[in-house]
């Protein structure tokens, strides 16, 4: 079923993001996740590529596994770097005889020796020779090849990283909607503020696919300091900030992150979100807590 399809069908629709394992023990690990996440029936779950598609072969097998054996609604998020059009229209084709539907079409992380940390700008960094450099042309390949395939594309509520320009980040948002997109799945946030002021910039540009909330809940000190680097820019409510810092220890600092995220999650259905997209790094123990603390078992339970 195409993502588009499930965001009809769902309100909201909920769904989790996973990261593959780099080993045997990891992967172990992520099955034990995913099967107590998949009692909540998600609307669906996505699988990332990893910093410049370096987990790419796990992915691929991850997701076709996800498919198979459990059933679920995959989206495999797919990037531009490092990959040539052959090497994307190869992978592409081993999904779709897997029964894989949609793609989270991404221009992906610079790999890391090629980027300034801090500064999101890159040194150096060309794309494939014969590949592409931004999102709008991988969204328009996988239309005009394989027309079957749902699409979807990454938003930032707080900016990109790389685009100070918030104008100029609109427009290349447009432009991969223009290209084929079918919906927007935003980066994690903790100001639903930001969101909202997203949503409306989205509108008045003429973006009008469903747009997806991104959450990651707070279960460290150390993991909002990771948070901070990853995604060079997040911005953290000094309302937030004075919680954690009453905290007394990690244990209280992850109630704390599971409290606020459930907050967001409640006010963003209270205000007719298309969907929320927990990034649950691998973990169940947050996500399922947030379900608990929302009074619901499943997704689908969950009613505007």
């Amino acid at each position: 079923m195409h993502i588009a399809d499930v965001l009809r069908s769902h309100k909201p629709a909920l769904s989790f993001e996973f990261f593959p394992p780099k080993t045997q023990e990891g992967a172990n690990a992520l099955f034990e996740t995913i099967s107590e996440l998949k009692k909540l029936e998600p609307a669906y779950v996505s699988v990332t590529y990893g910093a410049g598609g370096s987990t790419r072969e796990l992915t691929h097998d991850l997701v076709v596994r996800l498919s198979r054996e459990l059933g679920l609604t995959i989206v495999s998020h797919l990037t531009c770097v490092g990959s040539s059009k052959e090497e994307i229209r190869r992978t592409l084709e081993r999904y779709s005889e897997n029964g894989i539907e949609n793609i989270l079409a991404l221009r992906g992380d610079i790999p890391k020796h090629m980027d300034v940390r801090g500064s999101g700008i890159s040194t150096g960094w060309q794309a494939h020779p014969d590949g592409f450099h931004y999102a709008a042309q991988l969204v328009a390949f996988i239309k005009e090849n394989f027309p079957k395939m749902g699409i979807g594309v990454a938003g930032f509520p707080e900016g990109h990283p790389e685009t100070p320009n918030r104008l100029k980040e609109i427009e290349y948002l447009k432009a991969k909607v223009d290209a084929g997109a079918d919906y927007i799945c935003t980066q994690l946030f903790f100001d639903n503020n930001d969101f909202y002021d997203f949503c409306e910039r989205c509108s008045l540009a003429g973006i009008n696919v469903p747009i997806i909330a991104g959450i990651m809940p707070i279960t460290s000190r150390k993991g909002m300091q990771r948070m901070a680097e990853l995604s060079l820019g997040s911005r953290f409510p000094a309302k937030l900030l004075r919680a954690l810092a009453r905290a007394e220890d990690d244990a209280h600092a992850e109630s704390v992150g599971i409290h606020w995220a459930t907050e967001q999650v409640l006010d963003l259905i209270d205000n007719g979100v298309a969907g929320v997209h927990f990034y649950t790094l691998n973990k169940s123990k947050a996500t399922l807590k947030i379900y608990q603390a929302l009074g619901v078992t499943k997704s689908n339970a969950i009613k505007y």
